[in-house]
């Protein structure tokens, strides 16, 4: 029987343990707002409603549902007057991401 030789073990990066989280790599900072909204699509004849947790000029992330039957890019109907055009980058069970276009 022949004996497998491995490499050292695995060393965990100082940044990835409790006492230092990982590095913030968006581009900007998102602020917490927790404002509803909506996501617009098929020329706004279908519509979700969602809520904004956090904002920032390049993107969101929102409250939502579920993900399913949202499509990869829609309008965020903030309010009124406030229309942003958005492109998913992450779904999970009740969130999704977006970046502004």
């Amino acid at each position: 029987m022949s004996a497998t030789v491995r490499g050292p073990a695995p060393v965990w990066p100082e940044d990835q343990t409790e006492d230092k989280p990982k590095p913030e790599l968006r581009k900007e900072t998102r602020r917490r707002v927790l404002k509803g909204a909506q996501i617009a699509f098929k020329g706004r004849g279908a519509v979700i409603d969602c809520i904004v947790r956090d904002l920032s000029d390049g993107g969101a992330c929102l409250k939502v549902a579920s993900p399913i039957g949202i499509p990869d890019t829609f309008e965020l109907v903030l309010d009124l007057a406030t229309v942003r055009y958005c492109r998913v980058v992450w779904r999970k069970a009740t969130q999704i991401g977006v970046e502004f276009a």
